[in-house]
């Protein structure tokens, strides 16, 4: 079943050693004023800000060339990212370098050194590149002589202080470099014999814990606005570098959106330049086609060719139908040149001289026909005339229809070669088409894209004067002036709580690792089954002041009550057993050396005679006797020179001659001292005597109290443990390890020592267990320190 937890005891623990609680908490408070008193102040400085969408600024160089991209994809830029940018090394490099942070003046104070920020009265030049300075790690102090010398003093590499004497403005060779030291104090002879410390720092290394010392968060969950604050001993280098780094973070993101514009207006110049010869090479090929086809306009050559096509097909249609006609009039004239018959006239023929001589044939022929009905004699001269005129109008009729016939032939012929070349030409109309609409189409694509290419150029060069920054700034960095750090209330509160904690961890961790036994409370705990008569507590051994460890007659202090509680703890334990034999002898041991027994044998011995019994006190111990150094201050020349040794050696002795009586602190007792010590003591406390002593002390005396050695370490102690009715076990406290008790255990368990009782011996008073704690009735009440002020 487990133990249950006493929280009043285990809170008692503490609050008795409530001085190392109060010790403890002075020495830390102490310390905390110590260093509140020489730990330079903190000040811290805010600002806010917020971070500018991209979409909502004129970020015109995210969108130049958004239109080309085949597949475009935002450039989406979450608040975390602008932060880690905002907190970036190269931001951080920037503000240290615009701020000249990684060179570093100080003053030494009466305790730690003093920045001296924008307020050094001298100033460093470096005549070696900046790269080298910002690099480099170097320090050293000036020690200002005059106005116009001064001492330099720095550390060589075997760890000595080497000074050298200068003046303002002249090179100072140096481990990084020439470096020139001017005064900026405008009166530099108030501060002579004062010491300035330089102190040059790598600016990647102070980036680094400069990023670890800004802190940066949101203000809220998912918001843009983020706060900026930073602890320093210098607040205005706090603000600076806040306000600092919020300007450098939106000139780089300002250089780095120009940088996009400027790389596309590039990248848009080579694009430009190669459709510009891409596109004269087209305008070229349009050329060469035009020039090889010998074209202007397509379309327009391509309705003339149709035009002329259909006007040649007229025409080849009209000389076809006068070529009949002329076939038909010749055909006619031949059929009737063997007579005068009239000609068909105006049948539509185009030939005006063989219409003229049609017409007068056909006059002639009306005028003969006349005549011959006037006269009937054909070989009339007029009718032969007009015959011989007609014969000859025929005749020129018919060449002029031969000629006008091969005339038209060839005509016809000219117009079918003009068709079928037009016509070729129409046929190739098609395919010339196509191939220019291909070479205009290429041509158009390019001109498009290069005045696009053109446009966004004007774009790109003009977001070069319209971006704006990536973050707006809603506060600059403030501060209250206050000094955060160090804080008093919660250093002193801190210096208490460590105040408390250390003597509890101590009493904890010793309460912890404990294994040894403290009070009956803690013995009862170890071994249940055996009787504890009482506790002993601890005193003082002040024998000078009359005050010793033995009790006295009428004492009513408590070690003498915890005495008389013991010993009427025994009677009542006694008085409940049945004992033939030696019932009234006790035996007081131990499991080891050291926890007692002896002192508690001789003080028990005077507690019980102080209530006039006849009382014996044996020296059992024939080993190590410590009776015998216990009173022999109170011994006389008179008492017997022999003891318990000697009656075992010499059996002539009688047990009543070694027995003497003592008188200690007015209270008579009767003592068997041990004797000198044996070379065999085991063997001697076997002999027949030792019974012969004990029948008659136990016939003789009303208790017989035996002091024996320690039960563990030898065998004494078992080998007499049949004389004894009682056996009084010491433990004692802060001494005995639990774990020993385990010895105790077995011979209570075994039986080997009879009526065992166990007294816990050496109790600090703090650690009484049941009503001890209280004190002792009739005893003068303890006042406590308030108690005593009244």
């Amino acid at each position: 079943m487990p133990e249950e937890v006493n929280l009043k005891k285990i809170l008692f623990t503490y609050i008795r050693q409530w001085k190392w609680f109060v010790f403890s908490c002075i020495l830390c408070v102490l310390a905390a004023f110590v260093y509140l008193r020489y730990t330079p102040q903190q000040y811290s400085a805010q600002a806010k800000i917020m971070f500018v969408d991209e979409g909502s600024s004129s970020g015109a160089s995210n969108e130049i060339l958004k239109d080309l991209r085949r597949f475009s994809e935002p450039d989406v830029t979450t608040t975390e990212d602008q932060i880690e940018a905002l907190r970036s090394r190269k931001v951080m490099e920037a503000v240290i370098r615009k701020l000249s942070l990684n060179i570093q003046y100080s003053s030494k104070g009466k305790i730690h050194e003093t920045p001296l920020y924008k307020n050094s009265p001298i100033k460093i030049n470096f005549t070696v590149a900046d790269s080298i300075v910002e690099n480099s790690k170097f320090s050293f102090s000036i020690n200002i002589l005059s106005e116009t010398t001064f001492d330099f003093e720095v550390e060589n590499d075997q760890k000595e202080i080497v000074s050298i004497k200068s003046a303002f403005g002249k090179n100072l060779a140096t481990p990084m470099g020439d470096i020139i030291i001017l005064p900026t104090a405008d009166n530099i002879s108030k501060l002579i014999g004062q010491t300035i410390y330089v102190k040059i720092v790598p600016v990647s290394e102070l980036a680094e814990f400069y990023k670890n010392e800004i802190l940066v968060g949101q203000t809220v969950e998912f918001s843009k606005v983020i706060d900026l604050s930073i602890k320093d001993v210098v607040l205005s280098r706090s603000k600076d570098i806040l306000n600092t780094l919020i300007e450098e973070y939106n000139r780089i993101s300002i250089e780095e959106k120009n940088q996009k514009s400027v790389n596309a207006a590039n990248f848009i110049n080579e694009r430009i330049n190669l459709i510009s010869r891409d596109l004269s090479s087209v305008d070229d090929k349009i050329e060469n086609f035009k020039t090889g086809n010998r074209l202007t306009d397509i379309t327009s050559e391509a309705s003339l060719y149709l035009n002329s096509s259909s006007q040649t097909e007229e025409e080849i249609s009209r000389a076809k139908s006068q070529l009949n006609l002329v076939n038909y009039m010749k055909n006619y004239v031949d059929d009737a040149s063997s007579s005068f018959e009239p000609i068909p006239s105006n049948v539509g023929l185009s030939d005006e001289s063989i219409n003229s001589v049609t017409s007068r044939y056909n006059d002639l022929l009306r005028e003969r026909n006349a005549l011959l009905k006037g006269s009937t004699k054909e070989k009339n001269p007029i009718i032969v005339n007009l015959d011989q005129q007609l014969s000859g109008l025929k005749q020129s009729l018919v060449q002029s229809l031969a000629n006008s016939s091969k005339a038209i032939s060839f005509q016809i012929n000219s117009l079918e070669n003009r068709a079928s070349s037009i016509n070729s030409k129409i046929y190739q109309v098609p395919g010339q088409v196509r191939e220019s609409r291909d070479i205009e189409r290429e041509q158009g694509i390019k001109e498009s894209l290069y005045l696009y290419l053109l446009q966004k150029r004007e774009e790109a060069t003009i977001s070069l004067t319209s971006t704006s920054p990536s973050a707006r700034i809603i506060d600059e960095a403030y501060s209250t002036g206050l000094p955060v750090s160090p804080k008093k209330n919660i250093v002193f509160l801190a210096a208490i709580i460590i105040g408390l904690s250390i003597p509890f961890g101590v009493i904890y961790a010793n309460n912890l690792l404990d294994t040894k036994i403290h009070n009956k409370e803690d013995l009862e705990r170890v071994i249940n089954n055996i009787s504890v008569l009482g506790e002993v507590p601890k005193i003082k051994d002040d024998s000078k002041k009359g005050k010793g460890l033995l009790i006295e007659k009428n004492d009513r202090s408590i070690f003498s009550e915890s005495f008389r509680i013991i010993r009427t703890n025994f009677d009542y334990i006694r008085r409940g057993r049945n004992i033939d034999k030696y019932e009234n002898v006790m035996f007081v041991t131990s499991t080891i050396s050291g926890e007692g027994k002896s002192l508690f044998s001789l003080n028990m011995a005077l507690t019980i005679a102080n209530t006039n019994k006849r009382v014996l006190l044996i020296e059992g111990d024939i080993r190590n006797p410590q009776i015998h150094p216990a009173i022999k201050n109170q011994m006389d020349t008179s008492k017997n020179k022999v003891g318990l040794t000697e009656y075992l050696v010499d059996k002539s002795t009688l047990a009543g001659q070694i027995i003497d009586t003592y008188t200690i602190n007015d209270i008579k007792i009767d003592i068997l001292l041990s004797g000198k010590v044996p070379p065999n003591p085991a063997e001697l406390l076997m002999s027949d005597r030792l019974q012969e002593l004990f029948d008659y002390a136990s016939s003789h005396y009303d208790f017989v109290i035996v002091d024996t050695a320690p039960a563990m370490l030898v065998t004494d102690t078992l080998l007499i443990s049949q004389y004894a009715g009682h056996t009084i076990y010491i433990v004692r406290a802060d001494y005995t390890e639990k774990q020993v008790l385990n010895y105790a255990k077995e011979l209570h368990a075994d039986k080997k020592l009879s009526g065992m009782m166990m007294v816990v011996n050496d109790v600090k008073q703090s650690n009484f267990g049941y009503g001890a704690q209280y004190g002792y009735y009739g005893t003068p009440a303890k006042k406590g320190f308030f108690r005593r002020k009244n």
